[in-house]
């Protein structure tokens, strides 16, 4: 066999929604100029219509044409392919009553090693009918292509990027010769005076609808255009009208900065993917961003580790941290750190005076979780600032600025413990808010310094170290120092500024409030395990059940819960029967213990279903990452049993031979365990406001990352999940 016919590589691509002020009839004109060919794009050398069809009323106008591209590849690659052009099909299907464009797009040449499909539509505004909505969505699948595969792939999409810039060029040219013609408006389509009868007219519309009205796929594909072919949209607006799943180009742009077409489809398509697996609980467009960029915009990479971020926000209540944990008076007195101003670039500045702070004597009065937390609080209180700054300046602001004093560094702040204690939190800073530091200045960096260096810099990550600029002595008052950065009246006194800084001046923590090792590691314990939620293992044959047991009918049983590793099965049951409890000490029958959470099993194995007890919700499969929540009205008192079961791979048919994605995905599921994370509660139906309402009221929500860009869910009372 030939390994080379195995899929090699699959490129997808999403557009945001792209909005022009013009009526849809005025846009139809101008893009109705782009054929038989395009002098804006020199590879669109030619097109032939090959079928044609309009309704009778003039209402429907369907189109296919044949599109002839001379793609801009290497001579010798021509030669091996034995073409000289590359030729398209594309099928515009008009509905001038509806007001749609829609355009699909394929490839002929080819077509057995290289799959290239492309959807595009053009709408009329939600919010304003005299405006036009245009997207897209296309992809590139390469099978084969005589061992240059990867070479086709580059030129595809440098093919296919370069031409969704020009689309908004190509209306806007077309537009303004329109105008110069002296057209500005096109009516609209309305019937003809004698209109078909209503049989003809019923059937028109059956077939219209059947050639015309082409769903666009969630997240479609990504690859090279069919000829620059159904061209994006131009100028666009703020599309408050747009649905929650897509967004708006200018919103991108405002809100979020300049991003090249394949950056903004991945944030597209990474946040489609989270509505689906995340409901209720969507983190702002910025921070998704974040983790795409920390992963140089690798979907799945970016997905993983945003994933395992989320879920530790939500175990430790991070969200809240701001509004429910005040820091202890030792950190208020004597932590030499506090946000000062902003820097030139607009980022917020926080600045921490490192040399003059006891960095052992904070550990040893407060232990290293408390210090974590703090600096978490800072984290989110940054995170908030970038926010506000964004308004205020009227463009985005992602990061701050961070200033370190180092003068005073000395053998003190290399205490073992101490240092243990700033790799930690380093380590936790960067797993969870990437992309957050825009520059660090480290200033009079002392003799010492390049120690502490040597043990820090390891576990920072490569593009983060690119932001450091380290001055030694007073080397920042000269030319490229702190002054190009910051502008002279916010530079603090301590550095020579005239601008007063409230930043406490740490000092040494008096020992009288040291703590003893033992009272540490219980304050240390307290922090990290007051949270609601409780972990539970889920192995192949060895499901994690919980009991609730309800007194009253018509009570509601909620739950969150977030599947950490593999994949499983939610059930719900009824018994009137009280199931055994578990019995502590065994491995076998009833429970299962392990660092990593406990398993409990409750439902004896002679029960029988249907007999002894009864399901009362379908059952759910979840995928590993994704994030549940939902509710259950019940309607008999007794005893309900909430069971996570390991999911296992169906098998395959007999006919057909095992996928290699199926064999992966059996292969990383070591061991037959499965991780949950999971909450649970029992409301009074008088108390019960629809399940999100109650699950935000006992801080399973993410109010904070989400509150901007994540309308409430809606209330699912005696659904199952939703997700």
């Amino acid at each position: 066999e030939d390994c080379r016919y195995i899929t090699i590589m699959v490129q997808k691509y999403q557009s945001p929604v792209r909005v022009y002020k013009h009526p849809f009839e005025l846009i139809m004109a101008a893009y109705e100029r782009r054929f038989p060919t395009c002098p804006l794009i020199p590879m669109f050398v030619d097109s032939d219509t090959v079928n044609e069809f309009r309704s009778e009323d003039g209402a429907i106008h369907i189109i296919e044409r044949r599109c002839k591209l001379d793609i801009d590849a290497p001579r010798l690659l021509k030669k091996i392919a034995g073409v000289d052009y590359v030729y398209f099909v594309q099928k515009n299907s008009l509905n001038s009553r509806e007001r749609t464009l829609h355009i699909e797009a394929h490839n002929e040449t080819f077509a057995n090693r290289v799959i290239i499909k492309e959807h595009c539509c053009y709408t009329v505004h939600p919010e304003n009918e005299d405006w036009t909505c245009f997207e897209q969505s296309a992809s590139l699948d390469i099978k084969s292509f005589f061992g240059f595969e990867s070479t086709v792939e580059k030129i595809a999409m440098k093919q296919y990027t370069s031409n969704i810039k020009k689309g908004k060029e190509i209306i806007e040219y077309y537009l303004h010769q329109l105008e110069e013609e002296g057209i500005t408006f096109v009516p609209r389509w309305t019937p003809p005076p004698l209109a078909p009868s209503a049989e003809t007219a019923a059937s028109c519309r059956k077939r219209a609808a059947s050639l015309a009205s082409v769903a666009p796929e969630a997240a479609q594909k990504e690859g090279l255009s069919s000829e620059a072919l159904s061209s994006p949209s131009g100028a666009s607006e703020p599309a408050a009208g747009t649905p929650d799943d897509k967004l708006d180009a200018d919103y991108i742009k405002r809100y979020l900065g300049d991003l090249t077409p394949l950056q903004e489809s991945c944030l597209i398509r990474l946040r489609q993917w989270l509505q689906e697996t995340h409901k209720g609980k969507i983190p702002k467009d910025e921070h998704i961003l974040r983790f795409l960029r920390a992963r140089d915009f690798n979907i799945d990479k970016a997905r993983e580790i945003m994933c395992q971020s989320l879920t530790w926000r939500k175990q430790h209540q991070v969200d809240y941290i701001l509004d429910t944990w005040n820091p202890p008076q030792v950190l208020q007195d004597y932590y030499a750190g506090g946000w000062h101003h902003h820097d030139k670039d607009g980022r917020p500045l926080y600045v921490i005076r490192l040399g003059q702070m006891d960095t052992k004597g904070l550990v040893r009065a407060l232990g290293e979780e408390a210090l974590l937390r703090y600096v978490l609080s800072i984290n989110e209180e940054g995170l908030r600032r970038c926010e506000e700054n964004t308004k205020v300046f009227g463009r985005p602001i992602s990061s701050w600025t961070c200033l370190v004093d180092l003068e005073g560094l000395n053998m003190r702040h290399l205490w073992r413990p101490g240092v243990k204690a700033l790799l930690r939190i380093i380590e936790v800073v960067e797993a969870n808010y990437p992309e957050t530091l825009g520059r660090l200045l480290i200033l009079r960096a002392p003799r010492v310094f390049p120690v502490l260096w040597t043990l820090v810099s390891p576990f920072i990550d490569d593009n983060t170290r690119r932001k450091f600029l380290i001055y030694a002595g007073n080397d920042y008052q000269g030319p490229g120092g702190l002054l190009d950065y910051i502008d002279k009246e916010v530079i603090p006194d301590f550095l020579g500024g005239e601008c007063m800084c409230e930043v406490p001046e740490g000092g040494l923590v008096p020992k009288s409030l040291y703590r003893t090792a033992e009272e540490l590691e219980n304050e240390d314990l307290k922090l990290w395990t007051e949270t609601i939620y409780q972990s539970a293992s889920v192995f192949k044959g060895a499901p994690h059940e919980i009991l609730v047991q309800i007194v009253d009918a018509s009570s509601v049983i909620t739950w969150d819960f977030d599947v950490c590793k593999g994949d499983i099965v939610f059930n719900i049951y009824h018994s009137k029967r009280s199931p055994q409890p578990p019995k502590k000490d065994s491995l076998g029958a009833h429970s299962i213990t392990s660092p990593g959470g406990n398993n409990v099993q409750l439902i004896d194995r002679a029960w029988q279903l249907g007999r002894d007890y009864s399901m009362v919700e379908s059952p759910l499969i979840c995928r590993e990452g994704e994030s549940v929540q939902g509710s259950h009205v019940t309607r008999w008192p007794g005893f309900y049993i909430l069971q996570w079961k390991f999911h296992s791979m169906p098998a395959c048919a007999a006919t057909n031979l095992p996928r290699v994605d199926d064999v992966l995905a059996s292969l990383q599921v070591s061991s037959h365990k499965c991780k949950v994370m999971y909450y649970t509660e029992v409301i009074g139906s008088e108390d019960f406001r629809g399940s999100m309402t109650s699950l935000e009221s006992s801080h399973s929500g993410f109010s904070q990352l989400s509150a901007a860009t994540t309308s409430s869910s809606q209330s699912h009372s005696s659904s199952m999940a939703s997700r």
